[in-house]
């Protein structure tokens, strides 16, 4: 029996099963236990920011990318948001879309554009 063969009865225990599977290497896994619980509560930051990158690190960059621009949507402010986004353009190839979202972090986060 596997961490994930029960059902997390709880978001809470559901992210906490997704981190633990994340940190141990399986961004998949995490990906799938959260997706589900991102439709329930798509305003949730915590669980959209854990399911972006259980996408990113498990190379489904276009999951990524929709994570990534429905947090930036969430909060414009955020310059976790917007280098996240980029950097899931930029790996799928698309500079030019990744640019502005590069700028804006480096504009809010003093200057950097890592």
């Amino acid at each position: 029996m596997s961490l994930t063969d029960a059902a997390p009865e709880t978001t809470f225990n559901a992210f906490t099963l997704a981190r633990h599977c994340f940190e141990l290497g399986d961004p998949i896994e995490a990906a799938n236990i959260l997706a589900p619980v991102a439709e329930r509560e798509p305003w949730s930051r915590s669980i959209l920011e854990l399911l972006g990158r259980a996408y990113f690190h498990s190379a489904q960059l276009t999951r990524a990318e929709q994570t990534f621009r429905r947090i930036v949507e969430l909060d414009p402010c955020d310059s976790w948001a917007h280098i996240a986004l980029a950097r899931s353009l930029e790996r799928q190839s698309r500079d030019s879309e990744a640019a502005p979202h590069r700028r804006m972090h480096a504009a809010m986060s003093g200057g950097s554009l890592d």
